[in-house]
């Protein structure tokens, strides 16, 4: 059965692998990003896969990009909030407030604004997974990613919670996708990120353990098996 499915952040790291992958296995993707990489994608995949240039903070764009999507079809039968940011690893005294705004923008109202967007057409259908990637800081902590910490901690709350109020049949899920080479996990551990996987290995990995989530697991804090940290 070919699935729907909604990805913010595809531009890049876990969710442009994790696009590319759905899409290879036969399913359809609407995604968005802030990068350029979103007109790559277009050329690279044509209708029925659609993506936009969208900033998750701005709920004015995420309503707009999720009108336009939700009028292609039915409601998505995946919703995969993957956008996400790192602060610039620091002393939490020392990280500037405009950057510790901007990450709570990003990682935490921003998985609102999608929620807010996209699931009112999942819950009238009664049926869909919403995907919220959390992290082994979101259950854990390190010195010098406090703001990271803290969102991701947040998004297991928000999840769980949002867990309690869908009606039967549907599913919310904070997973960790463990610890996989990209470009913010350089960013805070630059000597240690290359002897982990890349994206495009753990995406072969992830992306059926996510297609197989259903009712049974809602609420559960889960993480993607042999990459769990």
């Amino acid at each position: 059965m070919v699935k729907k499915i909604v990805i913010t952040g595809v531009t890049r790291g876990l969710g442009r692998a994790l696009a590319e992958e759905f899409i290879r296995l036969g399913h359809t993707v609407s995604g968005c990003g802030r990068g350029s990489g979103i007109i790559d994608l277009r050329f690279e995949y044509p209708a029925p896969h659609s993506f936009e240039v969208v900033d998750v903070s701005n709920p004015t764009k995420v309503g707009i990009w999720a009108a336009k999507t939700l009028n292609f079809g039915e409601a998505p039968d995946i919703l995969i909030n993957n956008a996400a940011v790192m602060n610039i690893p620091a002393p939490l005294w020392e990280v500037p407030s405009e950057e510790f705004a901007s990450l709570v923008s990003i990682n935490i109202a921003g998985v609102a604004n999608v929620i807010h967007e996209f699931v009112p057409s999942m819950v009238a259908a009664r049926k869909g997974v919403i995907v919220n990637l959390s992290s082994g800081w979101g259950r854990g902590v390190s010195p010098k990613v406090a703001p990271y910490c803290a969102s991701k901690w947040a998004i297991e709350g928000l999840t769980k919670a949002l867990a309690e109020e869908l009606p039967e049949g549907m599913a919310a899920i904070p997973l960790n996708p463990g610890v996989i080479d990209t470009d913010m996990l350089r960013l805070c551990w630059p000597e240690g990120a290359a002897g982990h996987p890349r994206a495009e290995a753990w995406a072969k990995v992830a992306a059926p353990f996510i297609l197989q989530l259903g009712p049974k697991d809602n609420g559960k804090s889960l993480s993607v098996g042999e990459f769990a940290d």
